[in-house]
């Protein structure tokens, strides 16, 4: 059998020794408490800046993330450049349309769904579908509306796909690059202000248009009370994903500057939908009379012409 002797641990003879070797060398307790360094002791004592940094991340995890996700790069000509807009699965797709039509309070859309992978697929569509929803929803109600009426003469309005197209698109793309620019500006300016890519905010935008396909489906109803509740519906869940992804990187600004981006960016959203309610489905339609057929001319054997009138 082993000994006492043989059971016991050598590194405390060696430490033993060592000691008696160098009696100011420096010894550690595990039951000591671990110093907690400085910076750390400062988060602790800032809860609040801890909220702040999980809603809108600190540069440490923004650069850690961006390295996680980083990409080859390739010229912008290639294929290969493009293709990288589109890395996208169904599942994150319809996780961030999930995001988009019910926002958790608190939580930042980008920060949530998008800064991880951005893509450009997702609104893409999510804006192709608009277009023809609306186009195609128009064409109904004003036929609905107009069904069962001798005056009326249904003929279909192409001419509304070229007209939402062009409405959705430049709103998806050029009120982004405003922002984007009016952000990059205010950062220049204040150092505190969270600027978010391009690319992050054409997502957010086109994102957040995703409820308005459902509510294009429903405008058919030809009742004025329910598609102005639905609208206002729309308004309140797309806006509100708008609102909590730009009003934390604006509300260090000034009061006023902040204010007024938030308004300006609910303002236009409000308009895009009030106003294709208003073009594409409660536009005045003139009723188009029905042909008039002549009546036919019978020439008599007397050289005389009899015009027999039609009922």
């Amino acid at each position: 059998m082993a000994t006492a002797d043989d059971l016991k641990f050598q590194e405390f003879d060696d430490a033993a020794n060592l000691l008696a070797a160098n009696p100011d060398a420096t010894t550690i307790s595990i039951d000591e408490p671990v110093e907690i360094p400085k910076n750390q002791h400062s988060r602790l004592q800032e809860p609040g800046r801890e909220e702040d940094d999980e809603l809108l991340g600190t540069d440490d995890s923004d650069k850690t993330e961006l390295l996680a996700g980083q990409k080859k790069s390739a010229p912008f000509w290639t294929f290969e450049y493009y293709q990288t807009f589109f890395d996208v699965d169904t599942y994150q797709v319809l996780d961030r349309i999930k995001g988009s039509v019910f926002p958790v309070p608190g939580k930042n859309f980008v920060r949530l769904y998008i800064r991880s992978n951005p893509d450009l697929y997702g609104p893409f569509w999510i804006c192709a579908t608009l277009v023809f929803t609306i186009a195609v929803s128009g064409n109904l109600s004003n036929f609905f509306i107009h069904l069962g009426k001798p005056t009326y003469h249904y003929v279909p309005e192409f001419r509304k796909v070229s007209i939402a197209a062009t409405t959705i698109y430049a709103y998806a793309w050029l009120v982004p690059l405003a922002l984007w620019g009016f952000l990059m500006w205010r950062n220049s300016k204040v150092m505190n202000i969270v600027s978010y890519s391009f690319l992050e905010i054409v997502c957010v935008y086109g994102y957040s248009l995703f409820i308005y396909i459902p509510t294009a489906i429903l405008w058919i109803i030809p009742q004025q009370v329910v598609r102005w509740v639905l609208v206002v519906f729309s308004l309140c869940l797309s806006g509100s994903v708008l609102v909590m992804t730009f009003w934390p990187a604006v509300r260090d600004d000034n009061r006023r500057v902040a204010v007024a981006t938030v308004a300006t960016i609910l303002l236009l959203h409000a308009l895009l939908a009030v106003g294709c309610l208003a073009y594409f489905f409660d536009a005045p339609e003139l009723d188009i009379p029905a042909p008039i057929i002549p009546a036919p001319v019978i020439p008599a054997h007397n050289g005389t012409t009899v015009i027999t009138k039609s009922h």
